[in-house]
């Protein structure tokens, strides 16, 4: 009991920070609603889908690497870290630079003709990104959740005083004459550019104090550490890939997939921005799995080697589960306000009906986490290729069929495709190697009623907006009382036993 509260504290820290955080990143979709196209949202949506595949690219399961390796494998943290960080420098390097004088080509490919700077500034936000990850996973390692999180935190809050500077602020001043067109350079024309040189500003500032929280290291190949890491590490790498290739992809692909005026008055570009704005209101359920993954991946290396670990896992999942389809239910009934608050300009709404499903596409990634423990562990990861290999191939497979025909709902359904395929394949292949005693027929009853009940809330209209709320939200309230039904005995055991 008591390492599931410590497991609990840990992600509510997490969880604190990378909701705060975040949840002020959500905002910014407001001002790019507000005040950027629809064809800069598409550009917005496409390029930060190519940063998110590429990120993995770029750190390829290291990670999670150096979390084994510092933990399970008798083996000096110090030269573990040393080793990893220098590897990645190392492979930044040449991956940056490939991408950097690329950049041309790139541009033309994906049809912004002209504009190679964007793909140059990518590849820059990419190598900072990548060396400042096996930093922040020591911090993790080290249970430094403070530092970890208060930088996290001032990441986001210098990122956003950019964009606002720039998208909101220059503008501004210029139009009242405080400061000159032009001033330092400034082009009235761009957007996502303004969002892309924000956050390359933004990480590039912390780099230095994250090195130096973390502990400066020695740069230092250790031929015995390195080989076995990199074997462990490439089907990470494959597992990423895939993961990214669902959750990204969709919004990547979706502008070049999408038939010439399938939406009457929106380009594929602008379409794609509908379809981005409104996966951006799923974040909210990718927060908490973040914050779990924070938490949850160094907790569990560390009582793997406890016999009732198996037990731990099980209890982790059921509670993850539980949590994670009262948030769904409860943004699924309420984006009838939620919505237009967020997505400013008309023409937005036209896509919030995908949401509960991209809400359940991201609780089945949080599951499929939560299951990938047992070949972690087991150095198994070789299982993680061919399971993501399935769901890559499923994703793209969808998105290619059912997006010129069912345009938003086609690039949502690639999401939750796929993570079930995983999560079933992942399960079954788990209980084989490294039984685990999930509550399964409880998890997937709770899965069906939550979905069913997030749809049902969505589309519930009485005409009244006073009506609509108080009978959208009693659903969250049915569907906990149900929980605290079927599970009045766990819950007790987690209460404070009075004397």
């Amino acid at each position: 009991m008591s390492n599931f509260k410590k497991l609990a504290g840990q992600t509510a820290v997490y969880g604190l920070s990378s909701i705060l955080g975040r949840s002020i990143n959500f905002l910014m979709i407001i001002v790019y609603t507000e005040y950027l196209s629809k064809e800069a949202m598409g550009s917005f949506t496409s390029i930060y889908a190519l940063i998110g595949f590429m990120n993995i690219v770029f750190t390829y399961g290291m990670e999670t690497t150096f979390f084994r390796f510092a933990t399970g494998k008798n083996l000096d943290t110090k030269k573990v870290y040393n080793s990893t960080q220098s590897l990645l420098i190392i492979s930044t390097l040449i991956l940056g630079s490939g991408l950097f004088l690329l950049a041309p080509q790139l541009a033309d490919w994906l049809e912004y003709p002209g504009q190679a700077y964007l793909f140059r500034w990518t590849a820059l936000i990419l190598s900072c990104d990548a060396i400042l990850a096996i930093p922040f996973a020591k911090l993790r390692l080290e249970n430094k959740a403070l530092i970890f999180a208060g930088t996290k935190i001032f990441n986001i809050l210098l990122n956003i005083f950019f964009n606002l500077l720039l998208i909101v602020g220059f503008p501004y001043l210029i139009a009242d004459g405080i400061i000159p067109e032009g001033f330092l350079g400034y082009r009235s024309d761009w957007g996502v550019e303004y969002i892309l040189l924000s956050n390359l500003l933004a990480n590039g500032l912390i780099i230095p104090f994250v090195w130096w929280k973390a502990g400066f290291f020695q740069f230092k190949l250790e031929g015995s550490i390195i080989k076995p890491m990199w074997g462990y590490s490439i089907p990470l790498l494959f597992m990423g890939l895939a993961g990214v290739t669902n959750e990204l992809f969709s919004r990547f692909l979706f502008e070049y997939v999408l038939p010439p005026n399938f939406y009457a008055g929106l380009s594929a570009r602008e379409a794609g921005g509908v379809f981005g704005a409104n996966f951006k209101l799923a974040i909210l359920m990718n927060l908490v799995i973040q914050a779990f993954k924070y938490a949850a991946e160094p907790f569990f290396f560390k009582q793997s080697q406890d016999k009732d670990s198996p037990l731990l896992y099980a209890k982790v999942m059921h509670a993850f589960i539980l949590f994670c389809t009262v948030l769904m239910i409860t943004i699924s009934v309420n984006l009838d306000w939620m919505g237009p608050m967020f997505l400013r300009q008309p023409g937005y709404e036209e896509g919030l009906f995908i949401v509960p499903t991209l809400l359940m596409g991201y609780l089945l990634l949080g599951i499929y986490f939560n299951l990938s423990i047992w070949f972690k562990i087991t150095d198994q990861t070789k299982y993680s290729f061919w399971i993501t290999l399935v769901g890559a191939i499923i994703t793209i497979a969808v998105i290619l069929i059912f997006v010129p025909i069912w345009g938003y709902m086609g690039g949502a359904l690639s999401t939750i495709s796929c993570y079930f395929v995983m999560c079933l394949i992942c399960f079954l292949y788990g209980q084989r190697y490294y039984r685990i005693p999930y509550q399964t027929s409880k998890g997937i009853f709770y899965l069906i009623i939550s979905f069913a009940l997030s749809y049902l809330g969505f589309y519930l209209d009485f005409g009244n907006s006073v009506i609509n709320f108080f009978l959208k939200n009693s659903l969250i309230v049915l569907y906990s009382g149900l929980i605290i039904l079927l599970e009045k005995d766990q819950i007790k055991a987690y209460l404070p036993k009075s004397n």
